[in-house]
C-alpha cells in the first residue's frame, strides 16, 4: 500500500500521534474501526464519546471528539443523561470487561433494558489491564492473575461472564454482537459490527452493544503472537462469536 493510499483511508477524526498502548494490544484497532464507522456514516461531528475507567479511558486521546470521561463503571448512567439532553447527537460508551461487567454491571444493564438509545463499545480482553492484571468478570477458569495466582477457579469465583448473551435477552436492546479483532478475517467482520450499531442508533430503535475479544499481552504475560493465538483457541471457543440480536435483520439468538 502505498503512503498516498494510507494517508488517503486514514479516518481524519484519528488523531496523527504515537499509541502509548503495549505492543500487541488491541484498543488501537478497536478505536479505528469506530473511527471508520463514525466516518462512513457522517456521524464525526455530531457525536459524543463517553470514556469509561481503566486502559479504555485513553480513547480520547486518539478519537477528536466531543468526550466525558464518567466515574468508574457510570459510562452508561452518564451517557443516558448526555442522550436524553441532546438526543439530536449519537452518544456511545467505550468500556473494558473490568468497568463494564463488574462495578458497572448494574449501569450496564439497566440502561440497555430501557433501551437508551445509546451505543457501547466492549473491549474484553479477560484481565483488568490499568491497575495490575488482577481477575476480572470475564477471565477464564484456570487463567492466572494477580489476584488468584492459581488460576481462577470455577468452584471459588464461579464462570466467567458472558456478556452480549445477558444484554440480547433485554428487551430495550436493538442490536447485539461479539467479535475478535485477532485476525483480518475477524476485524472486517467486527468493522461491520460497529457500523450496523452505530446505525441502529441513528434509526432510533434502542440500545446497541458490540462486544470485542482482545488481547492483553503484558496482563497475559504472553507475546503479541501467543496473545493472537489465545483469542483463537481458548477465548473464542468460551465466548462464541456472532450477532445475538438484529432488530433491523429480524436475528436473535
Amino acid at each position: 500500500m502505498s503512503q498516498e493510499t494510507r494517508v488517503t483511508n486514514y479516518p481524519e477524526v484519528l488523531t496523527d500521534r504515537p499509541t502509548h498502548y503495549c505492543p500487541g494490544c488491541h484498543h488501537g484497532t478497536a478505536h479505528r474501526l469506530v473511527a471508520e464507522a463514525l466516518t462512513d456514516l457522517g456521524l464525526v461531528e455530531d457525536t459524543i464519546l463517553i470514556g469509561s475507567i481503566g486502559c479504555s479511558v485513553f480513547i480520547y486521546n486518539y478519537l477528536s471528539l466531543d468526550a466525558i470521561e464518567a466515574p468508574h463503571g457510570r459510562a452508561p448512567a452518564v451517557a443516558t443523561g448526555v442522550k436524553r439532553a441532546r438526543p439530536d447527537k449519537t452518544v456511545f460508551t467505550y468500556q473494558g470487561d473490568g468497568d463494564l461487567a463488574s462495578i458497572g454491571m448494574a449501569e450496564i444493564m439497566h440502561c440497555a433494558n430501557r433501551g437508551e438509545n445509546i451505543t457501547t463499545i466492549f473491549v474484553n480482553n479477560t484481565v483488568y489491564g490499568m491497575t495490575g492484571g488482577q481477575m476480572a468478570p470475564t477471565t477464564l477458569v484456570g487463567q492466572k492473575t494477580t489476584t488468584c495466582p492459581g488460576g481462577r477457579c470455577r468452584e471459588n469465583e464461579g464462570m466467567p461472564i458472558r456478556m452480549t448473551e445477558i444484554i440480547a435477552s433485554l428487551g430495550g436492546v436493538a442490536y447485539a454482537e461479539r467479535v475478535a479483532v485477532n485476525n483480518v478475517k475477524n476485524i472486517r467482520k467486527a468493522r461491520k459490527a460497529v457500523a450496523r450499531a452505530f446505525e441502529c442508533q441513528t434509526k432510533n430503535l434502542g440500545f446497541s452493544f458490540v462486544e470485542i475479544l482482545a488481547t492483553c499481552p503484558t496482563n497475559w504475560h504472553m507475546t503479541p503472537l501467543a496473545a493472537n493465538k489465545r483469542v483463537e483457541t481458548e477465548m473464542i471457543p468460551y465466548f462464541p462469536l456472532g450477532v445475538y440480536k438484529d432488530v433491523l435483520a429480524g436475528e436473535e439468538k
